[in-house]
């Protein structure tokens, strides 16, 4: 029998209802799962399955309405927002589909921006190795608007790995990218998932990206099938 020490997140018998002016409308129906260290797991289903609700409660941006998800050790559910915040800071990297960059600070100055909050004295050399590790070192002063698309994700990529998380959670990665730049910035995040151990947890309509996966999980009306 597995312990419970080998794994990452346990989510135990998750539920997140909300009340609309229909009523109770019911989005995450009794989840259970298991990541193990250091996995890389695919999270599919159509839209309005449930995929994003269920990675913001995996990460602590929200809370279910019931169960429980333990991170890294950590009942991360029984902790208030500033606790929930700190354990995310010291253990989670987030990449959206939207890129999330400032458009005000350079590159550089992107991924910079979380390590300074951090307290990281290194925080300009640290970035710097990051975006050289992107294949960015020549584009750390554009500002995003200056960037491709693929260009920007891969800043965003540099800005997740920068705090060295144990794991990164990535909501339509390549949802903004030609097929070409999509599967470059795939081979990135993978390549930095093998050299550092860090665990991985997408949501993608992307095949070719959750094929890339060790496993894969499909919801379906607030249920995995």
């Amino acid at each position: 029998m597995e312990q419970a020490s080998n794994f990452i997140i346990r989510a135990e018998h998750l539920s997140k209802r909300v009340v609309g002016p229909a009523g109770s409308l019911t989005i995450l129906d009794n989840i259970s799962l298991k990541i193990k260290y250091g996995e890389s797991l695919a999270i599919t289903g159509v839209s309005g399955s449930g995929k994003s609700t269920l990675i913001g409660i995996l990460a602590g941006l929200d809370l279910p309405t019931s169960g429980r998800v333990i991170l890294d050790n950590t009942e991360l559910t029984a902790l208030d927002e500033a606790g929930r915040a700190k354990l995310r800071n010291r253990q989670v990297g987030f990449v959206f589909q939207s890129f999330q960059l400032l458009p005000g600070l350079t590159a550089l100055e992107n991924v910079m921006l979380p390590l300074e909050l951090a307290g990281n004295g290194a925080a300009r050399d640290t970035a710097l190795e990051q975006l050289d590790e992107v294949g960015l070192s020549a584009r750390t002063a554009h500002y995003p608007n200056q960037l491709s698309g693929g260009e920007q994700q891969r800043v965003a990529i540099a800005r997740a790995f920068a705090g060295k998380p144990l794991l990164l959670f990535a909501d339509e990665l390549t949802g903004n990218l030609d097929q070409e730049t999509a599967a470059q910035v795939v081979e990135l995040l993978f390549r930095l998932n093998s050299e550092r151990g860090t665990t991985l947890v997408l949501v993608t309509h992307d095949t070719n990206l959750a094929e890339h996966c060790s496993n894969k999980l499909v919801l379906a009306g607030g249920k995995i099938i």
